[in-house]
């Protein structure tokens, strides 16, 4: 199987060069990824929890999809190429630009888009990917974080902070 090239940016995510993906993570160099979160009418959110093959944070629960974004694609084909690689979902509207992390340790030296969308599915979850899905309703996944944060990746914490402080859930 062919590793995954990824863009190498600077600090102001601008294109300096390219890795697979195994020199990026291991070189703690910085590049791109996103991270979608998939909202239903009630205010839940779906969220995955991970393989537990996965290199980074094997089975812990993070946002509905996220993944990298590859050499020349940009955040957002990125973003729909996660949601239907990984839930096999294709929405209907267009995703919302929520906000930008950027590059840390607990992103792995990331930028992150984080998108929004509203819908409920059906999804066919990729199990080379994810485990297994479920919704959450905002309180409970709060409490969830709050009694067992390792149990949740530090990029999907980082987003849930993020989103509490632009008051786009409420906090806990």
């Amino acid at each position: 199987m062919q590793e995954d090239i990824f863009d190498i940016v600077d600090e102001n995510d601008r294109v300096v060069g390219q890795a697979p993906r195994s020199e990026a993570h291991a070189k703690k160099l910085r590049h791109r990824a996103v991270h979608v979160l998939v909202f239903n009418k009630e205010g839940e959110i779906f969220m995955q929890k991970r393989c537990k093959t996965k290199d980074t944070w094997p089975g812990a629960w993070d946002s509905s999809c996220s993944g990298h974004v590859d050499s020349g694609e940009d955040y957002l084909e990125a973003a729909l190429r996660e949601l239907e690689e990984e839930l096999g979902y294709q929405p209907k509207q267009e995703l919302e630009l929520l906000f930008k992390l950027l590059p840390s340790e607990e992103t792995g030296q990331e930028f992150i888009n984080v998108y929004r969308v509203t819908g409920s599915g059906p999804f066919r979850l990729n199990h080379d990917e994810i485990e297994i899905g479920e919704w959450m309703n905002v309180p409970n996944l709060l409490e969830r974080v709050e009694y067992t944060p390792k149990r949740f990746t530090s990029a999907f914490r980082l987003v849930l902070t993020r989103l509490q402080a632009l008051q786009l859930i409420p906090s806990a």
